[in-house]
This record gives structure tokens, sequence and C-alpha cells, in this order.
């Protein structure tokens, strides 16, 4: 429940808990709070024990937490056989690789991973490492754009 408070947060809780109702009163006010807790877990509990036998036989596997959309995601994609098949056979490395070269209008390279270097209309890559700063070429004169006065 509170996974994310560290030790000055839980000091500064505390010290604010001594300031406020005093040490006199800190002990009861905590059993309170302890009681209202138990009370509204035990309140949820029921309640999710009502659902269930509301909802029948065919639920009997239902938990509350596939309604979180992340978790009912996480579980669909490791107990799908399906999706298991597909997620083994799909490479998205490769996939983006083709994607970049298709785009920058180069041949496919036949070995994963590795960028041959080269120098294409619009884009000049260095040679000795992954492509990560790829800076455009000057554009040759006689392929420039001419200027439009009314387009701008």
């Amino acid at each position: 429940m509170f996974n994310d408070i560290g030790a000055l947060e839980l000091v500064t809780i505390v010290v604010l808990a001594i300031l406020i109702f005093g040490p006199e009163k800190l002990p009861k006010v905590i059993q309170d709070v302890t009681g209202v807790i138990r009370k509204i877990r035990a309140f949820s509990d029921s309640a999710k024990q009502d659902i269930r036998s509301e909802l029948g036989p065919e639920f009997k596997d239902f938990e509350f937490e596939d309604l979180n959309p992340k978790a009912f995601i996480r579980k669909q994609l490791t107990e799908n056989e399906d999706l298991k098949e597909i997620r083994s056979s799909f490479d998205l490395r490769k996939e983006l690789n083709d994607v970049t070269d298709a785009v920058n209008s180069r041949e496919p390279d036949p070995v994963a991973g590795s960028v041959p270097a080269e120098k294409t209309d619009n884009v000049v890559t260095t040679t000795g490492g992954p492509d990560l700063v790829k800076r455009p070429a000057p554009p040759a004169a006689d392929r420039r754009t001419p200027f439009d006065a009314d387009a701008t």
C-alpha cells in the first residue's frame, strides 16, 4: 500500500502526527486508524465474495486484479498460445531495420544488426559503429527545389 514512501517521508509523518495529536493521544489515534483500515478491508473482501457468488461458477477464475488494463494485457500475452507463437516468430529489431532501410531506399542487409556504410541521396552515414547520428547531405545544385514566393 505504501511502497513508495521513503525514510524521510515516514519521519516527517511521525513528527507531524506527534505535533498534531500529542504523545498522549497518538497511540489511541493509531489504534483507531488501524481499526478503520481493517473494517474497510473486511468490507471490500465481503463485496468481492458477493460479486463472485453472483457471477456464478463460470467466473470461478475471475480475479479483480485482471480489471487493471496492464495486468489484463500481460496475462493475455503470457497465457494465450496463439499470441506466444506470433511473438516468438516476430523479430522487432529486424522489422525496424527493414523499415529503416526501405525509408532510406537501401537494400535490406542480410546480416541482422550490421548497417552498411554508404552515402545515399539524403543521408551520409559513417563506418565503424552503429548508425546513431545521421547528417543530411547537402543537396546537389541541380536538385534544389526552386524558391516559391507564393508558398511562403
